[in-house]
């Protein structure tokens, strides 16, 4: 089994862990009810509910599904982020800054996911493995 098929575009982003233009992307003012995936393996990350308007550029998320999202430290001093199941690259995670309550901003490029709405079915999640 394969992981899903990329633009040139998505893959600098999500393999070349490059990050999109500000303000650029399709979520980043978006708010409908439903759950973003993983653009490569389909991976359950967020939940609408958990969106935010940072007013950053990018999509802004307090929380993830647990276990959803590896994070790890970056030479520049940031904080990477990235998909658990296939380490697609989603953005960076931020603490600190007092958007939310609780206090933690996942900013994501809208490049390195896809929305399902709510009432959809979720796609199945790719394993490489499998």
């Amino acid at each position: 089994m394969h992981y899903n098929s990329l633009t040139p575009e998505e893959k600098q982003v999500i393999v070349a862990a490059e990050t999109e233009y500000p303000y650029s992307g399709e979520y980043e003012d978006f708010f409908e009810a439903g759950t973003f995936i993983c653009k490569r393996c389909n991976n359950p990350l967020y939940s609408s509910q958990a969106k935010f308007n940072a007013h950053c550029g990018w999509p802004s998320f307090e929380s993830c599904f647990p276990d959803a999202i590896l994070e790890e430290l970056s030479d520049d001093g940031r904080t990477e982020i990235t998909c658990a199941n296939c380490t697609a690259h989603l953005g960076h995670i931020f603490r600190d800054e007092g958007f939310t309550k609780a206090n933690v901003r996942h900013c994501t490029n809208s490049l390195s996911i896809r929305f399902i709405p709510t009432g959809e079915d979720l796609p199945p999640t790719i394993n490489e493995n499998q």
